[in-house]
């Protein structure tokens, strides 16, 4: 028997899986774009315009300019979080679709990496109806928001391979909770989704300068504004980084999980 802790074996034996989950989806793409557009509206209605109009202008630009760029890395993480999590472990553990997958000429390996590029184009399609929202509201109309598309498959690719780590480790839906917790809501408040890291203190500082929301939003930000990111290496560092290893840890967790 192969060592479980070998490298992911990666081939286009993943493509198959990938358009299944699609296929799926696509029974309930409507009332997903609904959720997908509600949820920012809604945010950016009631603490961009509400909140917002009573402080002044952050970084030079308006509160809920500065809160647009921030929602856009939020719902993308989120939508990848959720897709890597509750359906991946629904087709894993509830319904066995993973294990009826391997009965084909399929490796798990395929299944983990099918399942966490099928969250990242999810999340895409959540962080470009962000766009569209940010765009119809006039918040933004920077020719640089077009290059933000490809920075959300990165995210997307991030959170979802973190996510599926923790699937790996759940044994029901609750475990989740201990996730979204004590790490998914605390790096909302530390990655400047919200506010700038600069106002917290110099050690929160430093850890906010190794996580991926932070990462992504220092990239997607200024292309909102307008402008240029800085530090693009250092911040597409991290996120490849978390990429790479929590894919390869999900790989062998899931191994370890169903393949004894």
């Amino acid at each position: 028997m192969k060592s479980v802790y070998r490298l992911p074996e990666v081939s286009l034996r993943w493509i198959p899986i990938w358009r299944r989950n699609i296929m799926v989806w696509r029974r309930l793409v409507t009332q997903s774009i609904i959720g997908n557009v509600a949820e920012p509206v809604i945010t950016l209605l009631a603490f961009g315009y509400g909140f917002g109009s009573m402080l002044p202008p952050l970084e030079g630009v308006s509160y809920i300019a500065f809160l647009a760029s921030g929602a856009i890395c939020m719902n993308t993480f989120n939508a990848a979080t959720f897709e890597s999590l509750y359906s991946a472990f629904t087709r894993m553990h509830v319904q066995r679709s993973w294990e009826a997958m391997m009965n084909a000429p399929l490796s798990l390996d395929d299944v983990v990496l099918a399942e966490m590029l099928w969250a990242a184009t999810k999340s895409v399609f959540t962080g470009v109806s962000v766009l569209a929202v940010i765009a119809v509201l006039g918040i933004s109309h920077e020719p640089f928001m077009l290059l933000t598309i490809p920075l959300l498959l990165v995210i997307g690719m991030t959170a979802a391979s973190l996510g599926l780590v923790i699937n790996a480790l759940a044994r029901n839906y609750d475990f989740f909770t201990y996730y979204f917790t004590l790490v998914v809501t605390p790096m909302w408040f530390l990655s400047g989704v919200f506010f700038p890291t600069v106002q917290m203190p110099w050690w929160l500082q430093e850890i906010s300068r190794v996580l991926p929301l932070t990462a992504a939003v220092n990239l997607v930000r200024p292309l909102i504004l307008g402008r240029m990111p800085e530090e693009i290496g250092f911040n597409l560092l991290i996120l490849l980084g978390y990429i790479v290893i929590a894919l390869y840890a999900a790989v062998v967790l899931t191994r370890r999980r169903l393949l004894k």
